[in-house]
């Protein structure tokens, strides 16, 4: 009930689905010689359980309310306040959401040893109960808990937990491959695909900042595969992948194949009217400049700085101009 609920109010992100709980069952007939009172005694001592459970499920959608707000500080309280009713209801799958959920608004904060003590925690109460080392929700918490080591460069930890998450979800997926629908919904066999692609996306990401360019590449091209097959080229995923490949692409020095990734990105970004598509658009730009294409290089940083001062976008903004003055040193020397 409790994950039912969560489900409802709070969307499906993967480290969220709690294993479904039953709500009470009618209540028994009364055996001989028993009077009603039994009865009554343990229907209102599941009323009380789900009263709590309630209140419980409230509390965690009026923290994620607060930490979209960006109000980190109410959502922390309210998420203690989740906390201590799940251990005094003694109810390990809310524990083990609110733990992870306070793993989140600690990453947020910039917290990261206490966000890696929480996300552990969650991961303990999960595998204690009924979830494997392969169930998504410990994957996806594996995967944070890789980024937290990448942003501390501990680059050791860091390699070894993505690779644990992408092994972990390939093998997963092979395993899968032929359930049928009655066993294994396609819904669950494609939210596994995309956890692996952001396992992929994550690693590429981490790979590019190390200037690990040929590993890197081979990643975002693995991600951008699931993303395309599994949400469609016009997805925003896919558009931001496809750009993210032109990058690594630019900077292996392939700039043809770089231009006809992020030329794509472009085109898709505008067609679906992407929230960054200026971001896309200064990408192309800096392409096209490495290409030595300067004047249409102009023209599009140009467009790009538009879209970014109409989306309140300062670092972009401060960015790109920086950018067009390197490109008017290049046109000068060049000449």
């Amino acid at each position: 009930m409790l994950a039912a609920a969560l489900r409802r109010g709070l969307g499906r992100p993967l480290s969220a689905r709690l294993s479904a709980r039953r709500g009470p069952a009618a209540p028994a007939p009364p055996r001989t010689g028993e009077g009603s009172g039994g009865t009554g005694f343990a229907q209102r001592r599941r009323d009380a359980e789900e009263e709590g459970e309630g209140a419980i499920i409230l509390l965690l959608k009026r923290a994620k309310l607060s930490a979209v707000r960006g109000d980190l500080g109410e959502a922390e309280r309210l998420l203690h306040q989740a906390l201590r009713l799940s251990h005094q209801a003694d109810n390990g799958k809310a524990i083990a959401y609110t733990y992870s959920m306070m793993a989140n608004v600690a990453f947020m904060q910039g917290q990261l040893d206490n966000a890696e003590k929480l996300y552990k925690a969650s991961m303990s109460y999960l595998l204690a109960g009924d979830k494997k080392e392969d169930d998504n929700a410990i994957l996806e918490m594996s995967l944070k808990l890789a980024s937290i080591y990448a942003a501390q460069k501990q680059h050791k930890l860091a390699v070894a937990g993505y690779q644990f998450c992408i092994l972990t979800l390939e093998e997963k997926i092979a395993k899968q491959k032929d359930l049928p629908e009655d066993v294994l919904p396609a819904e669950e066999k494609a939210n596994t695909s995309l956890l692996l692609g952001m396992s992929l996306d994550s690693y590429a990401r981490y790979l590019l900042n190390i200037n690990q360019l040929p590993e890197a590449r081979k990643m975002y091209e693995k991600a951008l595969q699931i993303s395309n097959d599994v949400q469609g080229e016009t997805h925003p995923q896919t558009v931001v992948l496809m750009n993210d490949l032109a990058t690594v692409l630019d900077a292996q020095g392939h700039y043809d194949e770089a231009h006809s990734y992020v030329k794509r990105a472009a085109e898709l970004a505008k067609e679906t009217q992407h929230p960054e598509e200026h971001m896309v658009l200064n990408n192309l730009a800096a392409i096209l400049m490495h290409k030595e294409d300067f004047l249409q290089a102009k023209q599009v940083y140009k467009e790009a700085l538009k879209q970014a001062q109409q989306k309140g976008d300062v670092a972009s903004v401060q960015h790109i101009q920086e950018e067009l003055a390197e490109l008017a040193k290049r046109r000068k020397g060049s000449k």
